[in-house]
């Protein structure tokens, strides 16, 4: 029974090692700045929690940081997968007989970042929306008392 699970355990890559083989798939340059993006939006929500009941221009700027950090992962992401699309295209064009199995290959690929991208830019939206639902309920909560 041990040996069959430490066989199953050593066969399949763990979390991290599959993420880095995607993030190496997905061209690094492009999934590494999204990477970037996503550390430092989670920097950015934390801090926006901290000071959720702080002077309303802290506030606002780091969502505002939030949203713009989110969409520019997202925009790499899709300008990176428009790059590779072409580069698909290229190099299936020079081709007599493409392979289906190649072109799904390469359309795997090419789907990578703008799915990373995706996720980052829905993390950092929904959290800024959790957030500024969290000041309203707390703003509103802090003015009824004030009466």
């Amino acid at each position: 029974m041990m040996i069959l699970l430490s066989s199953i355990l050593f066969q399949n890559p763990g979390f991290f090692q599959q993420l880095g083989d995607r993030i190496n798939e997905g061209g690094p340059l492009a999934m590494s700045l999204i990477l970037i993006s996503f550390f430092i939006i989670i920097f950015l929500v934390v801090r926006a929690a901290i000071n959720v009941t702080a002077a309303g221009h802290k506030f606002r700027k780091n969502i505002s940081l939030i949203n713009q950090l989110a969409l520019i992962a997202l925009v790499i992401g899709l300008f990176t997968q428009f790059i590779g699309l072409i580069q698909i295209f290229d190099a299936f064009e020079s081709l007599d007989n493409v392979n289906p199995a190649m072109f799904a290959a390469g359309l795997k690929v090419s789907l990578l970042a703008p799915l990373f991208g995706g996720f980052t830019f829905l993390f950092g939206r929904i959290s800024s929306f959790i957030l500024n639902w969290i000041r309203k309920s707390d703003l509103d909560a802090n003015t009824t008392n004030t009466y």
